[in-house]
């Protein structure tokens, strides 16, 4: 099987999993306290910063500090485990199948995911935004340009995040520690992005982009803003040799 053949064969195959439907809670719990507490985005005057770029930010910085992470930490382990039930990786494994080739295509099949759950949190934004809009008499609508470079940041941003929890989802057999593994990592992203090292924390990626743009939105504020150099660099490698671990150990954890 060639590899788009094999990316087809994995989107099959996440139909039959609660992985869309872990997504589309998630969304929609992150987007209800905004719409319930609009007001809060009228009181930013010593931030400096406007309701309408307030209630985005804020959004999106609940989004890629725990939600999108954790959603992903879910979504790569239940990816997994499609495989490992039934010991369906050896009967994978036993057709004539390259074990990278399946490895890179359940990747790829997550990265998709991470895209669909960006994706749904435009949606839900511009569906809040409209909502509060009607309700506060006061325009929170953003121009789908700016929010789209946004978020099309957070998303290649979080590349890097995603090869790590794919990589503990491959070497670790158990499911509650990969989960747990994964939810630990996240929580030291607050602290890390304000470090000068951050770029050596990939969990911090997505966090630390959309806090930089925060500093450059709001007048009264402060924040470390992204350097392309060592970031690309550091992240670059750091997804490689995450992606050439899991290939090399892809499917061994389910052999025993």
């Amino acid at each position: 099987m060639n590899f788009i053949s094999l990316v087809g064969v994995e989107l099959k195959k996440i139909k039959r999993s609660k992985i869309i439907l872990i997504l589309a809670v998630a969304t929609v719990i992150l987007w209800v306290p905004s719409i319930l507490n609009v007001n809060m985005n009228f009181n930013m005057q010593a931030e400096g910063i406007s309701p309408e770029n307030n209630f985005f930010i804020q959004g999106f910085m609940g989004l890629s500090w725990f939600i999108f992470p954790a959603t992903m930490v879910v979504s790569t382990v239940l990816l997994n485990m499609t495989e490992r039930s039934n010991k369906g990786i050896l009967k994978m494994l036993s057709l004539p199948v390259n074990k990278t080739k399946l490895c890179l295509a359940k990747f790829s099949v997550l990265l998709i995911l991470a895209f669909l759950q960006i994706a749904m949190n435009v949606l839900m934004y511009y569906l809040s935004a409209f909502i509060v809009t009607n309700t506060q008499n006061y325009d929170f609508i953003l121009s789908p340009l700016f929010v789209l470079k946004e978020v099309g940041f957070i998303f290649i941003s979080s590349v890097p995040m995603i090869s790590i929890f794919w990589l503990i989802s491959v070497c670790v057999a158990t499911p509650i520690f990969s989960i747990g593994i994964g939810f630990a990592s996240i929580v030291p992203s607050v602290l890390m992005i304000n470090t000068k090292f951050w770029f050596a924390y990939p969990m911090s990626y997505p966090f630390f982009v959309i806090t930089s743009e925060y500093g450059k939105l709001a007048t009264n504020l402060t924040t470390s803003q992204v350097e392309l150099v060592p970031w690309l660099p550091v992240a670059f490698c750091i997804t490689v040799l995450s992606l050439f671990i899991s290939c090399i150990c892809f499917g061994e954890s389910g052999r025993g």
